[in-house]
């Protein structure tokens, strides 16, 4: 018989019991996670449907690949890098059937700018980050996007935190290169 684990116990004490067989402490991580994982791959697809499906995708990746996790980062972190391979998978799917989608990223609506002309800009800054080089483009999404600290970042691109700030620096360099080009 497997025991238990209880509701409010740390996400790597779930994993542990989900590990072990416990499907209650795997439905709590899921419950507990779910948002997340949607807001993730919103963020990075920008399309509600897409990032629907994502999220269902990353829940029945996670069945199987919560063995996997090995605690040298926390668990949200690793989750993140999964979210955000289901998302480049798809992306990849979509650009061989060439019905990549225009934005990566689109205004939400919590953060949208005040003005029509800010949104309008911030739209074509999101989309001259998409065509970056990919680790740039990255670390940029993780680092402004998704707020995240350049030492989050570097574990979720498992990179050093000093090569983040670099991807960064380049990221501008080339952005500000774009933007005199308009």
């Amino acid at each position: 018989m497997v025991k238990t684990a209880p509701l409010e116990a740390k996400d790597e004490t779930l994993v542990a019991h989900a590990v072990a067989g416990d499907r209650h402490a795997f439905a709590t991580l899921l419950d507990r996670h779910y948002m997340l994982i949607y807001k993730i791959a919103y963020q990075w697809c920008g399309n509600q449907n897409d990032a629907e499906d994502i999220t269902q995708d990353v829940c029945l990746k996670l069945s199987k690949a919560i063995n996997s996790f090995d605690n040298r980062a926390k668990f949200t972190s690793w989750l993140y890098r999964i979210v955000l391979n289901m998302v480049r998978d798809m992306q990849r799917a979509s650009a061989r059937r060439n019905k990549r989608h225009a934005d990566l990223m689109q205004i939400s609506e919590g953060n949208s700018p005040a003005s029509q002309e800010d949104a309008i800009a911030t739209k074509e800054l999101w989309a001259m980050v998409k065509t970056l080089p990919e680790k740039q483009c990255d670390a940029v999404l993780l680092v402004y996007a998704s707020e995240l600290n350049h030492a989050e970042a570097a574990k979720i691109m498992q990179v050093k935190e000093s090569t983040v700030s670099w991807y960064i620096m380049e990221a501008k360099k080339s952005l500000k290169g774009l933007l005199k080009n308009e």
